[in-house]
């Protein structure tokens, strides 16, 4: 099985799910929403939330696929132009953070962590754009029933038609606080979550300790080369 993690473009939205298409549950605001229930195209709405912010700002996403399918995606923006974070209790995101606002796998993948995997490519696309921080309003089941975690601490799977709700369009808090986000604002239901992008992380280290053998590698090769005696020595 083969994981390619890309930035979602806007000749791919093909690869979002059929709910990430139609989900405006970030991008409006809900009173908009009701005001306009039976009369909005939610699919042409978010695209066209994809399309400014695109425009303004660059990729906002990223998606996975696995064997040539889509699987998953997550989305991410800065919080500005993400009407919902204006109006949850633990807002406002921080001044120098982008939102990660929502992602969505498909039947079976949660399975594979793809939600860690998708976390992971969203830090490695703002590291490279010089981002300080990301912040996430998780969720939080407070009866105590896990339903909306899967096995990987991950989010619950994408179905063919369903409505836009906190329990379906927002993060598992458990989600983020496994890929080392931190709490930064309480809340028994809808916590407000933050990482800092310029903390050492778990994989850092990893590529470091790479590197750090790939040095010694070519240390002891150069080191045999000079010892060689030179060809026709007596």
């Amino acid at each position: 099985m083969s994981i390619n993690v890309t930035s979602l473009t806007l000749d791919g939205l093909d690869k979002l799910s059929a709910h990430a298409r139609r989900c405006v549950f970030w991008e409006m605001d809900p009173a908009a929403i009701k005001g306009a229930r039976g009369f909005c195209d939610q699919e042409f709405e978010k695209e066209a939330w994809l399309s400014m912010v695109m425009l303004e700002w660059g990729s906002c996403g990223q998606v996975a696929v696995v064997d040539g399918k889509p699987v998953g995606s997550a989305l991410y923006a800065p919080p500005r132009t993400v009407p919902r974070a204006q109006l949850l209790p633990t807002g406002p995101v921080g001044a120098d953070a982008i939102l990660l606002t929502s992602i969505w796998l498909e039947p079976g993948a949660e399975q594979q962590d793809l939600g860690s995997t998708l976390i992971q490519a969203v830090v490695a696309d703002l590291v490279r754009r010089g981002v300080r921080a990301l912040e996430a309003f998780g969720i939080r089941d407070i009866n105590g029933d896990r339903s909306l975690d899967t096995q990987s601490g991950g989010v619950a799977p994408t179905r063919a038609v369903r409505e836009c709700s906190p329990e379906e369009c927002m993060i598992p808090a458990t989600l983020l606080e496994d890929n080392g986000f931190e709490v930064v604002a309480p809340h028994p239901r809808f916590p407000r979550l933050r990482l800092e992008l310029n903390r050492d992380h778990g994989w850092k280290e990893d590529v470091e300790a790479a590197l750090e053998r790939l040095l010694k590698t070519a240390s002891v090769s150069l080191v045999d080369i000079g010892e060689r005696t030179p060809v026709g020595a007596p």
